[in-house]
């Protein structure tokens, strides 16, 4: 194995307080906020579980807008049934992702309770949370970017927080089993159903690049949260990373998480997906997935660890059942819970891969190894991708090959200090 970087799009947004004010400002000269507006009036503004970069920072500035049309902000966990569905887990989420630290004196109002607020074609109820209704205006923040799940031209940003999010455990239920018989384009139109039923006022969409960097922000009216996720799906697309070779026999993936993908391993980096909603593979197509660890911001959660072949019996044991199960039966993943072939030692684990791999000779084996799908800057590739690798632009070399590194425990060394690895290579 050989360590490389990899050169993604890096176009961060460095001011982001006074990016959100010019948006937010913009908008309300634009939709005439001032005749929709009454100082006292309430605002929910409704924030997700996934660890977006400075979301904090952008969440702050929202609620200082919100002050200054003399609205009285309050927070509401938008994300489901992650969190365990309860409040107490779900407002544990948002102080994880440093929501709370960014606005300590703003009030968290995470019950679980929702109301029908309309139904789909079908005749499915679209379920809105009651604390969020019970605000006299709502604000959606939200990350647009490619689903794990399918492909349609809305996928994940400010309909489906508004579709699912902001369902709670029992709205995000009843979408997922509907989705399943629908598919999931029903994500617009449930969206529509929860913009013309609730008080929204805006929406901000946030936009992140090849590093996970915060790279725009855009304000939204309720009309048009649409056609910004169609927009901002495009750019978000163009700018993510991805694992630069299209066909691997192994990936190793050190850690998965709900904090780095809803599914643990984002299956746009992985190439894998499969549940009842249905199955696809795409580059790099591994053969074998072996994962390592949960995340530290896990939680517990493992949902996803059924993506993997192959698990360190260290991930199991990290495995808090009733959160994963939680997750995965309200997204209609129970195959994501699934417990895969594991064992004690990291050695174990890739002898297990390379035996089942149909690969002849091991130095023959196409291999990579990542720290988790949120982080393809670095990355170690074996020596039979070699040919390939340097034929990227995109990739450097910062170390030359040397076999596989294993502790005297078993365990694959952990990834390299950069500034080593460079000037070694």
């Amino acid at each position: 194995m050989a360590w490389v970087r990899q050169r993604l799009v890096s176009a961060p947004l460095f001011h982001v307080r006074e990016s959100v004010l010019q948006e937010l400002g913009a908008l309300a000269v634009s939709q005439d906020f001032s005749r929709k507006i009454r100082p006292g009036q309430t605002l929910a503004i409704a924030a997700g579980s996934r660890n977006i970069h400075r979301l904090g920072e952008t969440v702050a500035a929202c609620a200082e807008f919100a002050r200054g049309l003399g609205l009285s902000p309050f927070l509401v966990p938008a994300m489901g049934s992650h969190g365990g569905a309860t409040p107490e887990g779900q407002t544990a989420v948002l102080e994880k992702l440093g929501v709370l630290a960014a606005v300590p004196d703003i009030p968290v109002r995470a019950g679980m309770e929702t109301r029908e607020i309309g139904r789909l074609k079908d005749g499915t109820p679209v379920l809105f949370s009651s604390e969020a209704l019970s605000a006299d205006h709502i604000a959606v923040v939200a990350r647009v970017k490619r689903h794990t799940k399918f492909r349609a031209p809305v996928e994940s940003g400010l309909c489906k927080m508004c579709a699912v999010g902001l369902g709670k455990a029992s709205g995000a239920r009843l979408f997922h089993q509907a989705a399943v018989r629908l598919g999931f384009g029903i994500v617009e139109e449930a969206a529509l159903l929860a913009v013309a039923a609730s008080p929204f006022l805006f929406g901000l969409a946030l936009v992140e690049d090849g590093l996970g960097q915060l790279s725009s922000v855009r304000a939204a009216a309720p009309g048009g949260f649409v056609r910004t996720d169609k927009e901002l799906l495009a750019l978000s697309s163009a700018m993510a990373a991805r694992i630069p070779f299209d066909n691997l026999d192994i990936l190793v993936v050190d850690e998965i998480g709900k904090d780095i993908s809803g599914i643990g391993m984002d299956s746009n980096v992985t190439g894998r997906h499969r549940d009842i909603a249905g199955d696809f593979s795409g580059p790099p197509r591994p053969g074998r997935i072996f994962v390592r660890a949960l995340s530290p911001g896990s939680q517990g959660n493992a949902n996803g660890i059924g993506l993997a072949d192959v698990c360190a019996t260290r991930a199991v044991a990290a495995m808090d059942r009733e959160k994963t199960y939680i997750n995965s039966l309200t997204a209609i993943s129970p195959e994501k819970a699934a417990i895969p072939m594991h064992f004690d030692t990291d050695r174990e684990c890739v002898a297990a891969c390379l035996a089942t791999s149909g690969v002849a000779r091991r130095e023959e084996a196409r291999v990579v190894r990542i720290r988790n799908t949120a982080s393809l800057s670095l990355m170690g590739v074996s020596q039979a991708l070699d040919a390939e690798a340097r034929a990227q632009e995109s990739l450097f070399f910062l170390t030359g090959y040397a076999p596989m590194e294993f502790d005297e425990k078993g365990g694959l060394v952990a990834f390299p200090d950069v500034t080593e690895a460079r000037k070694e290579g």
